[in-house]
């Protein structure tokens, strides 16, 4: 499961990062927290060019009869994509990129869990492999929605936990967004575990537990050993 993460980087390194050149219309912060529910920021391409904008975590397919599907939905599992209903439309022809800069994951069991911030080595932004959909409810209004698809953990997070989002090499990033591509079978090719010797973790306060708290004190390292 993938349930929080970090983007804390400034919009216009975002804009840099993702080829987006005009003007994005939302009220952008960093983000040292990021939970399930909230909006956060996406990438879509639209046959022209990179589009930058918000979805909501949590995804409502667009069959759905109410919203309340969203807090099953905010992770995707890349291994039975074209088998869910919930992501099996998605997967074909609504593929998003999530920005990131490292998840969180809590290693150990009951009480003594121990948060741990998961980054590259790089310190680098990075794409997690989405999906989104766009939902209207019984009232009319439009909701964009999106989930993280994840994969088996990789030897480093395998430590602390079972999944690990997606994380899409740079060189992937424009087949993933393409939605002339359909082919599930080039598509799964992509959502691989990242390599572990490019990646490290750290254990960090058990503040992020809490999703009030959003700050810098949350990605700073612990010192276990005081």
């Amino acid at each position: 499961m993938c349930g929080r993460y970090t983007i804390t980087v400034t919009l216009e390194e975002l804009m840099l990062r993702y080829d987006v050149y005009y003007k994005v219309p939302s009220k952008y912060s960093p983000k040292y927290n990021v939970a399930p529910g909230q909006l956060v920021m996406a990438i879509v391409y639209d046959g022209e060019k990179n589009r930058l904008g918000e979805l909501r975590w949590g995804l409502i397919p667009e069959w759905a009869k109410d919203e309340k599907i969203a807090y099953q939905t905010i992770n995707a599992r890349a291994e039975s994509l074209t088998d869910k209903p919930a992501f099996r439309t998605s997967f074909q022809r609504k593929r998003c990129l999530i920005p990131a800069d490292s998840f969180y994951e809590w290693k150990g069991k009951g009480k003594q869990k121990q948060p741990m911030r998961i980054m590259l080595k790089s310190k680098n932004i990075f794409s997690i492999a989405g999906l989104y959909d766009t939902w209207v409810s019984p009232e009319g209004t439009r909701i964009s929605t999106c989930t993280v698809v994840t994969t088996a953990a990789n030897e480093l997070v395998a430590d602390i936990h079972e999944r690990m989002p997606v994380i899409l090499r740079p060189e992937s990033e424009a087949t993933w967004l393409d939605r002339r591509i359909t082919n599930a079978e080039a598509l799964s090719s992509l959502l691989k575990p990242y390599p572990a010797d490019e990646m490290l973790a750290y254990p960090v306060s058990s503040r992020v537990g809490n999703v009030r708290n959003d700050d810098e004190s949350c990605v700073e390292e612990l010192n276990l050993l005081l």
